[in-house]
């Protein structure tokens, strides 16, 4: 079994989708480095088709709360991070869902609480992109909100016997 101890693997047992967040600001450089890592997510043939829009002000983040179905708790967050990618990538939706889990990956280990909301074909896409002002040749993958918690979430996942096979099903 792998120990605990390694930074990476902790950080990935302990991410937990958050929705409630303190009206406590995220430092820019924290957000700063939060993206850096979902640029540096793998991409098809490293075509890197994603853009990264940071949302902090409290008027954009409630109008994207507005319109994201199941994301109403956006306008509470301390950032919502909107993930896009070209359209004309081949993986655009592999590529993207890369990035946005390196942000949370990356978040978690500022000790920030996040939460992915569904972004790609749903039907505030198109509002989300214009009210970001995103050109049109960019689609929205996700919504990312993130802030600081002191909410404990556990969610009981099922156990790896259930999910894994080896070698055939």
């Amino acid at each position: 079994m792998i120990s605990l101890t390694n930074e990476a693997i902790r950080v990935i047992k302990e991410r937990r989708s958050v929705r409630e967040y303190l009206p406590k600001p995220i430092p820019k450089e924290i957000l700063e480095d939060i993206v850096d890592c979902g640029r540096l997510a793998p991409s098809a043939n490293n075509i890197q088709p994603w853009l990264f829009v940071v949302t902090t002000e409290k008027p954009i983040k409630e109008k994207i709360a507005s319109l994201a179905t199941y994301g109403k708790f956006i306008a509470n967050a301390g950032a919502c991070i909107s993930v896009f990618c070209r359209k004309d990538a081949y993986h655009a939706i592999e590529d993207g869902c890369a990035a946005t889990e390196n942000i949370l990956l990356a978040a978690k280990a500022y000790d920030i609480a996040s939460c992915w909301v569904a972004g790609y074909n749903r039907p505030y896409s198109e509002a989300i992109r214009e009210l970001l002002n995103v050109p049109e040749d960019y689609m929205l993958i996700s919504l990312l909100s993130l802030g600081y918690s002191d909410k404990v979430v556990t969610r009981n996942k099922k156990p790896l016997k259930e999910v894994m096979r080896w070698e055939k099903y």
